[in-house]
């Protein structure tokens, strides 16, 4: 079984953006960590290790490779065996990963309606099955914590700075060039699914949050123009989203669980 002096970390979608950024914050962290890096794709996860080896050659922390594709059951249920058998807890998920086909129903790529489903399965489904099937694993642990890569929309309404585009005309069709609602409402829903296994798991001490990050750039969505469309909006570093996951890691929103944290503060106060 695992060793008891460092903490198990599973994050999800973590080959690249966000996820590999919260892998790395983790591994530099001065606190003792084992951090499970998922990727669908196991030479992206390669490579993703391999890059991680030389940005940071002098970490103590450790990291090992996990193939898990959260729209895969059988994937998930491997990945839960393996962290079982090997480590035989899990101290911390993070489900962070995630992905946007709206660009895709844009180009021509995909219907509207696949496009929708998509993203539910990915961004929803997937990480609701993957907290369900390792929550086994979180209730051995002696502070499990449970984090949900998510977004702020949920509480924002209809007001104006929500949407990421101008005031459009009159008139059908509309011309949205930067094109995201399938993927904000699924980053909506799952903060209402943090809301649920907050609920859920309060008596078991499971310590749960969603992170909103903020517009940060990474590939989601293809890179390309979408990249460069989030660089004309502002984005910030993916470091960012590295930064703010493994502060509450490692403790400082405790007095705030169950809540949307974001850089700005929580919601709801």
């Amino acid at each position: 079984m695992g060793s008891l002096d460092k903490k198990i970390v599973l994050v999800t979608g973590a080959n690249t953006g966000i996820g590999y950024e919260i892998v790395k914050a983790l591994l530099e962290s001065s606190r003792s960590y084992h951090v499970y890096l998922c990727s669908r794709d196991l030479e992206k996860g390669k490579k993703a290790i391999e890059r991680l080896r030389t940005e940071s050659p002098n970490v103590t922390n450790t990291v090992e490779l996990l193939q898990l594709d959260v729209t895969d059951d059988d994937s998930i249920q491997k990945a839960y065996e393996h962290v079982q058998s090997t480590q035989g807890r899990l101290d911390v998920l993070i489900n962070n990963a995630g992905a946007s086909y709206d660009f895709a129903f844009k180009d021509g790529k995909m219907t509207l309606r696949e496009c929708f489903n998509k993203a539910y399965d990915t961004n929803l489904t997937g990480a609701h099955v993957v907290t369900y099937t390792f929550v086994p694993l979180l209730l051995k642990s002696s502070d499990p914590r449970l984090l949900f890569v998510a977004g702020l929309s949920m509480l924002t309404q209809a007001a104006e700075k929500y949407f990421p585009t101008p005031p459009l005309p009159a008139g059908w069709p509309k011309n949205v060039d930067f094109e995201t609602i399938a993927y904000r409402c699924t980053k909506t829903a799952l903060s209402m699914l943090m809301l649920d296994w907050n609920h859920k798991l309060k008596a078991d001490g499971v310590k749960v949050w969603s992170v909103s990050p903020g517009l940060l750039l990474t590939d989601l969505g293809g890179g390309g123009y979408v990249r460069e469309m989030l660089k004309e909006r502002g984005a910030g570093p993916a470091s960012e989203g590295g930064a703010i996951m493994k502060s509450v890691v490692e403790g400082e929103w405790d007095a705030y669980v169950g809540k949307i944290v974001s850089k700005d503060g929580i919601v709801p106060r």
